[in-house]
């Protein structure tokens, strides 16, 4: 799973793939709709790679939270985040990352997190067997 290609774009909704790169932009295609247009410096662009939950300990990667939620829910979440209270919803992501920081954590960032899985789990774009055979490589390499 590589979250490098896949931003967020501040004021627009959803997620978004790069797709090429201009001279003073990139080429984003939505994972909404799958149009394409250009964004620019001044879009705001995040990378899913760079982003991270603050946690009681150290920042915890979103790649790393996508594979909690993925063993502790699947690939398919059964609630609708858009329809669940405050309180049920800091349950559901406790249950994912119990220490996360209960006073940078905002609902609305546990709504998106779980709204991206959902969205890039819909699309195809999550794959957590090759971190899996990577581990056992290492395991493997560390027996011998």
């Amino acid at each position: 799973m590589d979250l490098n290609k896949i931003v967020s774009i501040s004021g627009r909704p959803g997620l978004y793939k790069v797709t090429g790169q201009g001279k003073a932009n990139v080429i984003v295609e939505s994972l909404i709709d799958g149009k394409r247009f250009p964004a620019f410096v001044q879009d705001k662009m995040s990378s899913l790679a760079e982003i991270s939950i603050f946690t009681t300990t150290e920042d915890r990667p979103l790649k790393e939270v996508f594979k909690m939620i993925n063993s502790t829910f699947g690939l398919q979440l059964e609630f609708d985040v858009k329809k669940l209270n405050q309180n049920d919803l800091r349950e559901k992501f406790a249950l994912v990352v119990p220490d996360y920081n209960t006073e940078t954590v905002y609902t609305s960032d546990m709504k998106k997190v779980f709204g991206w899985y959902q969205m890039l789990a819909e699309k195809d774009l999550l794959d957590f067997s090759e971190e899996q055979v990577v581990e056992e490589q290492q395991i493997e390499d560390s027996k011998e």
